[in-house]
């Protein structure tokens, strides 16, 4: 394996360790929640089981719209969560409501699919609000009606054809959702760089959250596929429980984590000045006056620290600036800081070897011991401790 993949392999693995872990560990559960299911009455899940899991969902989406509502602080995507709740919400009630009016046993016909066209179309709509919410996250303002009516198009046009045609397309349907979310993957390296050359810390942007929910949601979809060709009476076991838990995991998320990247547009005036093309002393003057007020004043020691803060000696808009970073150091104001941030911890480690490495972390600038450890060794190839215990040696 050549050097520039192994560093791209062990890169991602650095980033992406703890989503991972989280995604197997939720299959994992729903794995073995469908292994057991079985052995649940159907009966018991029939009269008592399902009704109280559909409360339970129906309960959790207005709690979580009621919530939405109250703490949206303004914030757009707030809003479109607060309403994909609520529309929910009356999707869950009205399916519930429609299963009691007709009596529908939950036992599949012998030789077909064990949810009807319907039931898949409704799914696919539970799927489409549900990837609202990162389709905005990802992609702050691309979310409009025309948009997401554009999304749920194919669904339409195979419900229709589904319908009005002689073919079975049920399982088009139940694959639909899974294929948003693979979609939806795309954009989260782009979103990545865009966190990267604007704020000093991952930690402060939504992109490990966003990996989470889409992780959450490609399982659901998984197993929503898998619902479909199952016949077991206590199916729905575990796809509900599954659905609960996703609601409640994302408002707790949705609502206290913060949104650094939602930010009132910066005014630009005539002052604001820009680097231009070929002006080599204007950019070195610029450079020699950037790295003198990072090397005296060490603003990168706050973990709040953001791109627009170089405005106090870099005279432009936050677009210039960033370039400014990617052309002159060539890397994004993430890497430019953390360069910056590690080389501190270096100096404390070599300086102060009987100091906590927690203290180390701090007083470097990083936001947590974990985010130092993992950082120091993604850039190093060595944890903290190992690099101390080297430089002690030598």
């Amino acid at each position: 394996m050549d050097e520039k993949r192994y560093r791209n392999l062990r890169v991602f693995y650095y980033e992406y360790r703890s989503e991972f872990a989280f995604g197997l560990g939720l299959l994992a559960a729903v794995i073995a929640s469908y292994a057991l299911s079985p052995l649940i009455p159907a009966d018991l899940f029939n009269l008592l089981i399902s009704p109280v899991q559909n409360t339970a969902i129906i309960t959790v989406t207005l709690i979580n719209t009621w919530a939405m509502m109250r703490h949206n602080e303004g914030i757009r995507v707030r809003k479109i969560y607060a309403w994909i709740m609520a529309t929910l919400s009356v999707v869950m009630i009205v399916g519930v409501c429609y299963r009691w009016m007709v009596n529908a046993e939950l036992e599949p016909a012998e030789g077909v699919f064990s949810f009807e066209g319907w039931e898949l179309l409704g799914g696919d709509i539970i799927a489409w609000l549900l990837l609202a919410y990162p389709s905005e996250l990802l992609r702050p303002g691309w979310l409009t009606w025309k948009n997401a009516l554009t999304r749920l198009l194919p669904v339409i046009i195979i419900g229709v054809a589904d319908w009005f045609t002689p073919w079975d397309l049920r399982w088009l349907l139940a694959l639909v959702p899974v294929v948003w979310v693979i979609l939806l993957f795309r954009h989260v390296r782009a979103y990545r760089k865009y966190c990267e050359d604007n704020f000093s810390s991952m930690e402060q942007t939504d992109e490990q959250w966003v990996i989470r929910y889409l992780v959450m949601i490609l399982i659901l979809g998984i197993s929503y596929t898998y619902l479909c060709f199952s016949e077991e009476p206590t199916r729905l076991f575990t796809q509900q429980w599954l659905l609960f838990f996703v609601f409640v995991y994302t408002n707790d998320q949705a609502i206290f984590r913060s949104r650094p990247w939602i930010e009132d547009a910066e005014k630009e005036t005539k002052e604001d000045e820009t680097p231009e093309e070929g002006k080599t002393d204007v950019n070195a003057d610029y450079r020699r006056a950037l790295e003198q007020w990072m090397e005296t004043e060490k603003p990168y020691l706050n973990p709040d620290f953001r791109l627009t803060d170089l405005r106090q000696v870099l005279p432009m808009n936050r677009t210039y600036i960033s370039q400014f970073i990617n052309v002159e150091y060539d890397c994004t104001f993430y890497q430019f800081v953390t360069n910056y941030r590690i080389e501190e911890a270096k100096q404390l480690m070599k300086n102060h070897p009987e100091m906590k490495l927690s203290d180390v972390s701090t007083l470097s600038g990083f936001s947590s011991p974990v985010v130092f450890s993992r950082t120091f060794a993604k850039e190093t190839d060595m944890t903290p401790r190992e690099w101390q215990t080297k430089a002690a040696e030598n």
